[in-house]
């Protein structure tokens, strides 16, 4: 791959590659006409999901673009999620 072509900064190539599998095995089928309709719909779903879980089902209250730690976890935090 170019270094100047993008690619989904948050899934490794392996991942990105699967799902442009799925997209094009059964996108037409399931209703994804691309990967980001692909990637929309498993973050809705995930986001019901978690205000299901946590928030009794109800919307949390917006949050502003940067208001998040920017970029990737570190070594550390990647290891310390992987010894749980």
């Amino acid at each position: 791959m170019k270094s100047n072509q993008k690619k989904g900064p948050y899934f490794t190539e392996e991942d990105l590659q699967q799902i442009r599998a799925a997209v094009q095995a059964v996108g037409e089928l399931e209703g994804y006409a691309s990967i980001t309709d692909f990637v929309e719909a498993a973050a809705r779903r995930e986001l019901r999901r978690l205000q299901r879980k946590y928030n009794d089902g109800r919307k949390w209250p917006g949050v502003e673009a940067g208001q998040l730690r920017p970029g990737r976890r570190t070594r550390a935090e990647t290891a310390a999620k992987e010894d749980r």
